[in-house]
């Protein structure tokens, strides 16, 4: 199964047009949506975001997403905040909005929130899907500072994930492999970034080239 993987999109019109023309492109069976759909708003634009998509969505919603995007994830798309499926034999874990930023956007949460809602679901070797990455894996703002989660960062090294889908720091674009995962920060889709995750024998990734 082979995933179109966006994030940080901020209600840019645009990338509706070159996010299909790739997931034709690449032959691709689903979105998975890391988060900061909108702009702070309006929530429905997440609705309709979805709606522009023949291929189904897995998300979950950012910290710039205010708390009714979540309600129109869940009527247009599967939710992956708080929640754990199966696909391909795989686990997926997820968990929208972010550690404390100094922004104090709409959906933070502190750094024991975030341990405390992913402990009763967790479990060994599961693919993660959040919206911030854990602290220390492509998570360096341009400032030189990490800006991602230490709840994040317990969570990976007690329950050893396969893999890692985050996003929320804009210019941390790349992929990591860290204690035998693979961590990827597709970059920010408002600014032509994407990547692409593959299920099957192994977990692939790959980031896919800046679209105009």
């Amino acid at each position: 199964m082979r995933f179109l993987v966006l994030s940080d999109i901020h209600m840019r019109n645009k990338v509706i047009g070159w996010a299909n023309k790739l997931v034709k492109a690449h032959d691709v069976d689903a979105l998975m949506v890391l988060g900061d759909i909108t702009q702070f708003g309006p929530p429905e634009w997440a609705g309709e975001f979805f709606s522009k998509f023949e291929v189904p969505a897995y998300a979950v919603h950012g910290n710039c997403d205010p708390p009714l995007v979540l309600d129109w994830i869940e009527r247009t798309a599967v939710s992956l905040h708080r929640n754990k499926i199966q696909l391909e034999g795989e686990t997926l874990i997820g968990l929208g909005g972010s550690n404390p930023t100094i922004f104090d956007t709409p959906n933070e949460q502190s750094e024991v929130e975030i341990y405390e809602s992913l402990l009763p679901i967790m479990e060994t070797g599961a693919i993660m899907v959040t919206h911030c990455p854990p602290y220390g894996i492509n998570d360096m703002t341009r400032h030189g500072h990490h800006a991602g989660s230490h709840s994040l960062l317990r969570i990976s090294r007690e329950f050893k994930p396969k893999a890692w889908l985050a996003g929320h720091i804009h210019e941390a674009r790349g992929i990591m492999d860290v204690e035998g995962a693979k961590f990827m920060n597709p970059g920010a889709a408002k600014d032509g970034f994407s990547g692409i995750m593959e299920l099957g024998e192994s977990i692939r990734m790959e980031l896919l080239g800046r679209v105009d």
